[in-house]
């Protein structure tokens, strides 16, 4: 299919755009991100993406370092006599190490010349500009949750959940700090024929036996916790509720788990259960590495908006993240 006359316009206008916003000639050329413009690309991205503003996104100078701490978990008043009481800021921690990612959101001719000829340009600029952002942003994710390791050539097909673009928390956590993740199988079912019968009994005992005793009682716990499980607890609850109050409370039951609040995050895996801070889970670029390139590509009928930068994952203190794998969580009566 060839592109349409109207969406070709808008197009050339949505380049003219784009140049102007970065500050370059010409966008179909790879330039740099600097200055003002990584803060409005950040912005975007967070902006695109709710989950993604909730967790810890930060640029830093090196590929590789030492994980950045944004706060120090201990006590910080006291007494002391003859002086004035002061904690520590912790400043030593584990490593991190960012790799090359390269993102690529591509848009047909054919769907381009669907939206050129459903609306107006404002409606056309802001499909093309909230595509290329969120399609980025769920990658983050998608990676963050999903990734093992961090590969020369990655394989989409083989790798749909981004397993090899890089090593995402969970691996992270699962390599340097193992006891914090639970792999022995374990067996789910509301019906009572299982190890547990609820997810807040699940949540309860991660953060009662692999959460720092010092950071049990911190109402910034939250609890990850992966559709499968989720719809099963809700599934159960509807089909024991007999008062309208009992199936409003099946329906919201995913919002607290354990008493913390409760989250399914994009590209969660469905079986998995996690107890952290939100903020433990961080996501590093580096500096100075951000490259755009956004053209027309004739030849295979279709707009490509790239972007290139030097990424990685990090989590920030291991023994405020607790979980169940997903390989190791059964839902179900025990054998």
């Amino acid at each position: 299919m060839q592109l349409n006359t109207q969406a070709s316009t808008f197009l050339q206008e949505f380049a003219l755009q784009l140049s102007k916003a970065y500050g370059v000639e010409t966008v179909n050329k790879q330039f740099n991100i600097t200055g003002p413009q990584e803060t409005k690309l950040k912005a975007a991205l967070l902006e695109s993406v709710e989950f993604l503003s909730l967790i810890t996104t930060m640029e830093v100078d090196q590929i590789k370092g030492q994980v950045v701490k944004v706060g120090n978990y201990s006590i910080a008043t006291g007494r002391k006599g003859g002086a004035r009481f002061v904690t520590g800021q912790d400043v030593d921690g584990h490593n991190y190490e960012l790799t090359e990612t390269d993102s690529c959101s591509v848009l047909t001719w054919a769907l381009l010349s669907v939206w050129g000829n459903a609306g107006n340009q404002n409606q056309f600029m802001q499909l093309m500009n909230q595509n290329a952002t969120k399609r980025f942003a769920l990658d983050m994710l998608r990676v963050g949750f999903n990734g093992t390791s961090a590969a020369a050539d990655t394989d989409p097909v083989a790798n749909p959940l981004g397993e090899d673009v890089n090593k995402g928390w969970h691996k992270i956590v699962s390599e340097k700090a193992p006891g914090q993740i639970v792999t022995a199988d374990m067996y789910f079912d509301p019906d009572g024929s299982g190890d547990y019968a609820t997810l807040d009994a699940i949540a309860t005992e991660l953060k009662n036996t692999l959460i720092h005793p010092a950071l049990r009682s911190d109402p910034r716990l939250v609890v990850l916790v992966g559709s499968d499980l989720t719809a099963t607890a809700q599934t159960s609850m509807m089909n024991k509720a007999n008062t309208p109050s009992e199936k409003v409370a099946a329906q919201k039951m995913d919002k607290q788990i354990g008493g913390m609040t409760a989250y399914t995050p994009p590209f969660f895996p469905g079986r998995r259960i996690v107890v952290t801070f939100l903020s433990n889970l961080h996501i590093y670029t580096q500096k100075g590495t951000k490259q755009r390139k956004s053209e027309n590509v004739e030849d295979r009928k279709q707009y490509e908006d790239k972007y290139w930068r030097n990424e990685g994952y990090a989590v920030e203190e291991f023994e405020a993240y607790a979980a169940v794998d997903e390989t190791a969580m059964n839902i179900g009566k025990r054998p």
